[in-house]
């Protein structure tokens, strides 16, 4: 819901900092995997409740997913690299709540469970809206630059990175935080549906194998 907006503010100091990494010689796959590496350093962390450290891990790997994606508008934007940017968040995201499963598993394993599974919710639905786009050449207007379809909902990147963060901050709420988290996804995954059968939907059904 907030990715639009955020993109806007961020965007011209994303730009600059690639051209640093441009003329380092640095490719933008490249910058992706230190990035995830980053961010999943940031689980043992959680594991042994450094939350401070972990925060920090969190919002470096942060840094490093918009530099990737500056980067590679500066050198050529590839499929590979747009699919490994997001193969990366997705684990980079399940990981994060792992961690906290790790920090406390009697207060947090049934939560961070739970969020978990609305993070396939919307996951999948993202990821299959991208695929059925793409097969019907509907450009994304909202996010040109995209590599995939990026359809938004309720909750997006900037909405999970700030419950990260809240995470971090409080780690003592995660089992609320988690669960109320976990709603919003749920809410996220079937705006997602409802758009895609409104885009999506024939007149006539197709023969399918």
């Amino acid at each position: 819901m907030l990715d639009r907006y955020a993109i806007k503010i961020i965007k011209t100091p994303l730009d600059l900092s690639a051209q640093i990494l441009d003329k380092a010689g640095l490719s933008a796959n490249q910058v992706t995997i230190i990035g995830f590496s980053i961010g999943l350093s940031a689980i043992p962390f959680l594991a042994f409740q450094q939350y401070q450290i972990a925060l920090l891990l969190i919002i470096l790997n942060r840094i490093f997913d918009g530099l990737d994606g500056a980067l590679a508008r500066r050198q050529g934007c590839s499929d590979f690299g747009g699919y490994l940017d997001i193969v990366c968040d997705f684990i980079f995201y399940s990981g994060i709540v792992l961690g906290f499963a790790l920090a406390a598993p009697e207060q947090n394993a049934i939560a961070a469970n739970v969020l978990i599974w609305t993070f396939m919710g919307t996951g999948s639905s993202f990821l299959t809206f991208a695929i059925m786009a793409a097969k019907r050449d509907i450009d994304n207007t909202v996010y040109p630059h995209k590599s995939l379809y990026y359809l938004g909902g309720l909750t997006e990147g900037t909405e999970t990175i700030a419950t990260f963060v809240l995470f971090c901050l409080f780690p003592q709420y995660f089992t609320v935080l988690a669960f109320t988290f976990a709603a919003l996804c749920s809410i996220t995954t079937v705006t997602r549906i409802l758009a895609a059968k409104a885009t999506f939907i024939d007149a006539s059904p197709k023969e399918c194998d």
